[in-house]
């Protein structure tokens, strides 16, 4: 991770952040797709398949790059083919699964969510410590509405297997935001008790920070006075506490090592711009070398714009 570079790098959306291998993957997977080979799906699995054996029992890393496949690919009939190629590889079919939650939030129509179920359950037998079956089970169960029992079911099962995932814990935190099946309350409750327990460095670190930016995005898009007054939420004792912690340990050489350091860089840069700490976000801006997350940027209009723009705010100290 290139902490504390002084040089800047030309920003652009990375979905891969730093993982290079992932990274050459993707790039890979884009040059197979324009061969226009007739086999052009069957070898994009097989490139997948191979790939994902790798680091397959770091479920940091393993979430990481299941995600972002099944982002990548949700469009595609890869993560079907390649579940229908292997129906007993708990890994292609978790990737079907993710892909089709992934696809349903972006057309909102969930009718695969009962398949992507199915396809959770089979992998959770097939693979009884993977987490990453239970991460897209409280996926489903957002999307679905499920009752809460249901869900703390699923979260309790995932816990067991990875205690501090942090696809779990951003995953469990939206569930429970007053847009989902919570209360801002329940949020609070939900990081506090987290903070107390979890090591500072920890994969779902940015959790708390997580639910403050959506907070105040959400601040902002009620509008009217309490729009015009957002600034002023960064200025509580509690909101100021959790980005000094934020700001004085994350852009130290290896504090965060997990495999999303530099999106939750990404939203701590965010916050310190809009609590305008422009001072405080600029070594966090050059920790980020120029790996751009669409989320929380893209509240702002065009992310890379936006991220460019509160960058050059911030070198230039206003």
């Amino acid at each position: 991770m290139p902490f504390l570079s002084t040089r800047r790098k030309a920003s652009r959306i990375v979905l891969e952040l730093d993982d290079v291998h992932l990274g050459k993957l993707l790039k890979s997977l884009r040059t197979t797709t324009r061969s226009g080979a007739i086999a052009s799906t069957d070898l994009r699995v097989v490139q997948i398949a191979d790939f994902l054996k790798h680091h397959s029992q770091d479920w940091d890393r393993h979430t990481f790059r299941l995600a972002v496949l099944a982002h990548f690919l949700a469009d595609t009939p890869v993560p079907s083919r390649w579940a229908e190629r292997e129906p007993d590889s708990a890994t292609a079919l978790v990737l079907h699964a993710w892909s089709e939650v992934f696809r349903a939030r972006a057309t909102g129509n969930a009718e695969g969510a009962s398949r992507a179920s199915t396809n959770c359950l089979r992998a959770a037998d097939l693979a009884p410590l993977d987490p990453t079956p239970w991460i897209v089970l409280l996926e489903i169960a957002r999307l679905e509405r499920h009752r809460a029992a249901e869900t703390f079911y699923v979260w309790n099962e995932l816990l067991l297997r990875d205690r501090w995932n942090r696809d779990a814990y951003l995953s469990m935190m939206r569930y429970l935001t007053p847009d989902e099946a919570g209360s801002r309350l329940q949020v609070l409750e939900f990081v506090d008790s987290l903070r107390s327990r979890m090591p500072a460095n920890a994969p779902c670190a940015a959790t708390e920070l997580t639910s403050q930016v959506l907070h105040y995005q959400s601040i902002r898009t009620r509008g009217g006075v309490e729009g015009l007054m957002a600034r002023s939420y960064w200025t509580d004792v509690y909101v100021t506490a959790a980005l000094d912690r934020a700001s004085q340990h994350w852009t130290q050489p290896s504090f965060l090592s997990h495999a999303a350091a530099l999106a939750d860089l990404n939203t701590l840069a965010y916050a310190l711009m809009s609590a305008d700490r422009h001072r405080e976000a600029l070594p966090v801006f050059r920790s980020i070398g120029g790996a751009v997350t669409t989320w929380p940027w893209r509240f702002e209009g065009d992310p890379l714009t936006a991220f460019q723009r509160a960058q050059a705010r911030a070198e230039a100290g206003r």
